[in-house]
């Protein structure tokens, strides 16, 4: 039977929903009209600087790369570098300061300190601000656009990297493309390491890197300045004495010699490290009775291969020889990321670790398997990546034995090696591996005790202001800390009054004497320094520029003097025999 208001009811329904859908396409198509935008959610498994566009860019408008553009993009990231530009960063680095991006960006999300000075978050525009003192040296962006870029396509428009290097923590295993793309301003893609299942990751982030004077800013110049002028001259020349100690405790004599003598650092060798039950009572007993203005150095020698310190049965690494014939960057920079956690697991802070000698000689008594092999490259490239893993710790690293201790037939330990060769020689080996390490962040420097009668014919390397100034310094350009080996070695006391050895190597341009052995030496060394300070052999100034390289090195590194409490020595050997079995495959 007819229902006419039946009928009526079912044509408002349908009338209803013809409205509604209606309406839904027209919402759709606004949205649409405007260019369809992605959700702006940040995936809650990235980091801060997550993939969300920023809202500041060149023309202060976000934009979109499509995947035709990425080829473009690309090379636009890589003209842009040159300038020290990143794609929608109006900063420059090299040339910004801290006080344009506050300005502008306002306060950063978050602050953190590391090795190579201060960086500031900005979740907003996500890029994180690197700074060397209050030049911007350092812009790395985590834009989705950048994101959106694989491993081939940064290789198709940019070609092979200058240098490849990895990083690896508990969440992260990347690999590091580096391009030299000015004297002094690398471009860095980081992307996660390329695996069986991915061959061709996506980029995680960029960083433009320009490698800045690393002077303090004003005010850390200010306080520095105050600090050092506050300091007796008994104090300052104990900064420039890192000294070895006798026995297992901290007996009358290391007790002198951190508050009597006020020494910068300490040196541990073997026999004063028995155990780890041992060694952390005696690191953290030391720490107790340094000065926490002050703080010391705690320094060892942990190379891996033949000459090793720590205790408590860690696994071993394969001497730096093997490591070369490996030839696996990513290898060697898993080993020194283990050398640094060895380091800090005993409450250290500085490893004389890598060695960059070239072992050219054969009949070399003393550097053999401590060194990458016979090639420049090798060395250069396998040391880098070693001291960068050390560094990624937090802990000092120590290139070693400037200018090349590879081509001597004499053990400087027992006597004075002669290395009869030009700079021109030198340059074209021996100094590569230097040059490289001191461009890529070297911390400090130590210099052999050999002579070389063409650059200096009195005074071997370690005290000869040819070498260390006119060299390191001046030509090479390095501007952080320069130690001595030890000068208790026979190459040293065999041939020279160690006091006034001492007294030549600082006014030649050494910032720290070791003294690895002997108190009464140390105290000798200690007493020749002042005594020539005072009568005018050695200008106060003097003493004042190596001070202020060592406190700066000490503050870049948050050298402090909290406790360890314990060190597990089942998880390092685990992480050491995991990654020698990946390697030995």
């Amino acid at each position: 039977m007819y229902n006419k208001k039946a009928f009526r009811l079912k044509g408002i329904i349908i009338l209803i929903l013809l409205i509604f859908l209606a309406l839904i396409t027209a919402i759709y198509a606004i949205g649409a009209f405007d260019g369809g935008k992605p959700s702006d959610k940040v995936d809650p498994k990235q980091t801060s600087q997550g993939s969300k566009k920023p809202e500041d860019s060149n023309n202060g408008q976000p934009s979109t790369v499509r995947p035709s553009n990425i080829e473009a993009l690309v090379k636009k990231t890589f003209s842009l570098s040159k300038e020290g530009k990143v794609v929608h960063t109006a900063y420059i680095s090299g040339k910004s300061n801290r006080i344009e991006v506050n300005e502008k960006w306002g306060k950063p999300n978050h602050i953190s300190q590391t090795a190579r000075g201060k960086y500031e978050e900005y979740d907003k525009y996500h890029v994180v601000i690197g700074y060397a003192g209050e030049i911007v040296n350092d812009i790395r962006s985590y834009v989705s656009e950048i994101q959106s870029i694989s491993l081939n396509e940064i290789k198709k428009a940019g070609g092979e990297p200058d240098q490849v290097r990895y990083y690896q923590d508990a969440t992260n295993n990347q690999i590091i493309l580096v391009y030299h793309v000015t004297k002094r301003t690398d471009l860095l893609w980081i992307l996660p390491k390329p695996t069986d299942q991915d061959s061709n990751p996506k980029v995680d982030h960029i960083s433009v890197f320009t490698h800045v004077d690393n002077q303090p800013n004003q005010h850390e110049s200010q306080t520095q300045t105050k600090t050092i002028s506050e300091m007796s001259l008994e104090e300052k020349i104990g900064q420039m004495i890192l000294a070895g100690i006798s026995g297992t405790t901290v007996d009358t004599n290391t007790l002198n010699l951190i508050n009597q003598y006020k020494v910068g650092g300490i040196i541990f060798y073997q026999d004063n490290l028995e155990n780890p039950v041992q060694t952390l009572q005696l690191v953290n007993q030391i720490k107790s009775k340094s000065d926490p203005k002050l703080p010391l150095l705690l320094s060892v020698d942990q190379e891996g291969g033949r000459v090793t310190r720590l205790p408590g049965g860690l696994v071993n690494f394969p001497p730096n020889k093997s490591i070369g014939e490996v030839n696996n960057p990513e290898f060697s920079y898993k080993v020194g990321t283990i050398l640094g956690q060895e380091l800090k697991a005993f409450g250290l802070n500085l490893d004389f670790a890598p060695v960059l000698d070239i072992n050219s000689n054969p009949k070399n008594p003393v550097i053999g398997d401590r060194s990458f092999g016979n090639n420049s490259e090798v060395v250069s490239r396998l040391g880098i990546q070693t001291m960068k893993g050390i560094q990624s710790q937090n802990i000092i690293t120590t290139i070693k034995h400037f200018p090349g201790h590879g081509d001597t037939s004499v053990d400087s330990h027992l006597d004075l090696p002669i290395v009869n060769k030009s700079l021109k020689e030198l340059k074209e080996l021996e100094l590569i591996p230097f040059e490289r390490a001191i461009n890529n962040g070297a911390d400090v420097v130590m210099v052999a005790h050999i002579l070389l009668p063409q650059l200096d014919a009195k005074y071997p390397a370690s005290m000869s202001k040819a070498v260390m100034t006119d060299i390191l310094r001046n030509q090479l350009g390095f501007k952080g800390v320069i130690i001595t080996d030890d000068m208790t070695m026979g190459a040293i006391i065999d041939h020279f009054d160690i006091g006034q050895a001492a007294v030549k190597s600082v006014n030649s341009g050494s910032d720290i004497i070791l003294v690895g052995h002997d108190y009464n030496k140390i105290v000798e060394i200690i007493s020749s320094l002042k005594k020539a300070v005072l009568n005018g052999e050695i200008s106060e100034q003097r003493i004042n520029d190596s001070v202020g390289r060592i406190l700066t090195l000490k503050n870049n590194y948050g050298i402090n003097n909290e406790k360890v409490r314990n060190v597990n020595i089942g998880e390092l050997n685990k992480s050491i025999t995991n990654l020698l079995n990946e390697y030995s495959k």
